[in-house]
């Protein structure tokens, strides 16, 4: 048989195939669109998902999406945790999709895995909806495995405690607010001091954090890890709240909405909060925030915010206290040995930030920053040790400037079929300290004699570059970050006029992978160095050849999310850190220590019972050890090992919003030989809150639920009482607040 086909049958054959594929083509269009709440604020990290392929993108800080190949008649679904979900038809392609998004309860659910999207913040943030923080003491507790504790009467910086590491106020996580930097370098109590009180802890809007040293965008004092908060750019509703105590607790915030349309936002929040703790010499403790907050958005989708603030905080304190003086009867556990000590500190910052869109490729952020910090500290650690006639109190004090500014550059392209984005940063940072000063005092009245007295000038450079390059499920992550160092200190207690100077570089690389499995399960593993830098007086010192001592660190880790309602994370991970000197404020010294190591374990898991109850949990396992030193002798103290935080939570439940939390914190070595050891503690709270009306919201809040006696605060002292002729070296601790309710009446309007 014998087949022909006439050239008007083939013709029509290629013209139709040709017109399917060539229609084809123009009917698949990269679709855009906006996604805002029930505000008409812009909503970031909203989920866009397409029905038919799969495909998915999140949306920008602007609310902004972009997705390839969808035709019309195509769905595109769209969740975001908090928000009912949302969908919609396709029905014109060269339409600019205006999606709005209500909001509703928290479902877990909606919360993805995703290399767009770190889910560990995410989860985060979840429990910063479900748990507000209601003082700034609980803040940084919101980040999985970090500790806090408070030794100097509610006013001091709080010590932090994270991945086997006692940081101190601050010396290895780097903490910023807004892109203004917390930590104080160069500090007259010590290097990284992070005072947070300044922040009014309602206006935080969300948290981001990384353990580790694996983000090129983050420089200084980023070894243990870096936490950025980021407050509110509006209001949903004006409050006015007022919370009354045990221990003459009380506390009045207000905040309201003063503009409030399509371009402007601007709001003002207040605080006020005076508290005597439970100790036998009141505290006499208050403090006083004032915060006001402009966000402009232009009709070109420039965006702009400015912030203005002021903290001023006044305290008394009884210190750490001799565990032999309360076992003896001296004292009881919230006497004092010496109830003169205390201080005062103010804050007042101006915070910028402006943001641009170039192109649909390009994207541009500057951040400008401007704080006045003053700061004055009464302490007594030895009692009278050096001097058996006047004591041991010492003052420390400083008054501060810093400003600097932060800008980069991101450009989003194409590598063959694979996403590529690029970006750059500069910043800098200068501190300036006049009298920054060590004294040894009398009853906060006299001094007797002057042990550090100067003025510090130091200058922070910084530039990196970054990469991340999106191969099918991989993730490829790459930087280099450069930090440079200028060390300047004039000091007033030599007899002729000289600046001591010195400057340091270091180049910091990063690379990290993160392969997503399948839709529920993501692994990765992130290397980085980084470093913190020393006080511009250990720099200055002749024995300080390592003025930048670095960390190298690696995570291995996994994201499971093992069904809608329960998410589970867990990374293994190591840490190094090289020889470096620290100055002591409290004695004006310089202590060598030598290199060491530090390697654990995180797991952690959130799970929603129902529409209302979630429960979270992690256990946090770390060894730190000196490496140089021998067995036995090699304890870093203070280095936590084992810690746990977590609790149930009832959100949103007839009217009710309650939460159990706990914190535990083990054993640990409190001296290089493990023959003095730091207690552990088991503490739980209670909130729980009820709405009568719309409107109006009772609450109660207990702390140490269980009334037990725990240190809140413990270290390894010499101290010599008043009727000793001998010196004891022991534990010296902070006692733990003992059970302590408060109560609240919210009004929003």
């Amino acid at each position: 048989m014998k087949y022909t086909i006439t050239y008007s049958a083939f013709a029509k054959a290629v013209l139709t195939t040709a017109f399917f594929f060539i229609s084809q083509f123009i009917l698949a269009h990269s679709i855009t669109g906006f996604v805002k709440d029930d505000n008409g604020q812009p909503l970031k990290d909203v989920y866009v998902l397409h029905a038919i392929s799969g495909n998915h993108t999140h949306t920008n800080a602007k609310g902004f999406f972009a997705l390839d190949n969808v035709e019309r008649g195509d769905e595109l679904r769209f969740s975001h945790l908090g928000y009912e979900a949302g969908s919609v038809i396709i029905t014109d392609e060269n339409t600019v999709l205006q999606i709005t998004l209500k909001a509703a309860s928290l479902d877990l659910e909606a919360v993805t895995i995703s290399n767009d999207v770190e889910t560990l913040n995410v989860l985060a943030n979840v429990d910063l909806q479900i748990n507000p923080v209601t003082s700034s003491q609980e803040i940084l507790q919101k980040v999985p495995g970090l500790f806090i504790g408070q030794h100097a009467g509610g006013g001091k910086a709080e010590q932090i405690f994270l991945r086997g590491f006692d940081i101190d106020h601050g010396t290895d996580i780097a903490i910023n607010v807004d892109g203004m930097p917390v930590n104080m370098v160069s500090h007259a109590h010590g290097q990284g001091y992070s005072d947070l009180h300044f922040v009014i802890p309602e206006t935080i809007n969300n948290l981001s954090f990384g353990k580790g040293s694996y983000d090129e965008t983050v420089g200084n004092f980023a070894t243990a890890g870096h936490v950025d908060f980021r407050t509110k750019n509006y209001l949903r509703e004006n409050k006015i709240q007022y919370e009354i105590g045990d221990f003459n607790h009380q506390r009045y915030l207000g905040m309201a909405q003063l503009v409030d349309n399509a371009n402007t936002s601007a709001y003002i929040a207040t605080e006020f909060l005076t508290f005597d703790g439970p100790f036998d010499s009141p505290q006499n403790f208050d403090r006083i925030n004032l915060f006001g907050k402009l966000n402009y958005t232009a009709d070109n989708g420039d965006r702009f915010n400015v912030s203005v603030s002021h903290f001023d905080s006044k305290w008394d304190a009884s210190g750490q206290i001799p565990q032999r003086a309360v076992d003896s009867g001296l004292i009881g556990r919230f006497g004092a040995i010496d109830d003169t000590e205390g201080g005062e500190t103010s804050r007042t910052s101006v915070v910028a930030n402006y943001y641009k869109d170039v192109s649909d490729k390009e994207t541009i952020h500057a951040n400008v920053f401007y704080s006045h910090y003053d700061f004055l500290l009464f302490s007594n650690f030895t009692f009278f040790l050096e001097d058996p006639i006047n004591g041991d109190q010492i003052r420390q004090q400083e008054s501060r400037d810093l400003f600097g500014f932060k800008g980069d550059y991101t450009y989003r392209t194409q590598l063959g079929e694979n996403k590529l984005n690029l970006k750059v940063g500069l910043g800098l940072r200068n501190d300036r300290t006049e009298a920054s000063e060590l004294s040894r005092t009398l009853n906060r009245r006299e001094t007797l004699e002057n042990i550090q007295l100067g003025d510090i000038n130091e200058t922070n450079s910084s530039a990196y570059v970054g990469a991340e390059f999106f191969v099918d499920r991989l993730l490829i992550t790459s930087g280099l970050r450069l930090e440079h160092f200028n060390f300047n200190y004039q000091d007033a207690l030599q007899t002729t006029f000289e600046t001591q100077s010195q400057t340091a570089t270091a180049l910091l690389p990063k690379l990290n992978f993160d392969y997503k499995i399948n839709n529920n399960v993501k692994v990765y593993l992130r290397n980085g160095i980084g470093l913190h830098s020393n006080d511009a007086r250990v720099v200055l010192e002749n024995s300080a050849d390592k003025i930048l001592p670095k960390s190298y660190g690696s995570d291995l880790g996994t994201i499971w999310k093992a069904s809608d309602n329960l998410v589970i994370n867990g990374a293994l991970w190591y840490l190094f850190l090289e020889q470096e000197f620290v100055y002591v404020g409290d004695a004006g010294i310089v202590e060598p220590s030598g290199e060491t190591e530090r390697y654990g374990f995180d797991i952690g898991f959130t799970y929603q019972l129902s529409d209302y109850v979630f429960l979270d949990s992690n256990l946090n396992y770390a060894h730190a050890r000196a490496i140089n030193e021998p067995d036995g002798a090699d304890f870093i103290p203070l280095a936590p090992e084992f810690t746990s935080t977590g609790g149930i939570s009832l959100k949103n439940y007839k009217k009710f919003n309650a939460g159990l939390r706990y914190r535990y914190i083990g054993d640990r070595a409190a001296n290089e030989d493990n023959s003095i050891v730091a207690e552990s503690y088991f503490v739980a709270d209670l909130n729980v809150n009820y709405d009568l009306t719309n409107n109006l919201r009772l609450g109660m809040a207990i702390q140490n639920l269980f009334d037990i006696d725990w240190n809140e605060t413990q270290f390894a002292t010499e101290s010599r009482l008043a009727n000793e002729t001998q010196s004891v070296d022991e534990i010296h601790f902070t006692p733990g607040t003992p059970f302590f309710i408060r109560g609240s009446i919210q009004y929003t309007f």
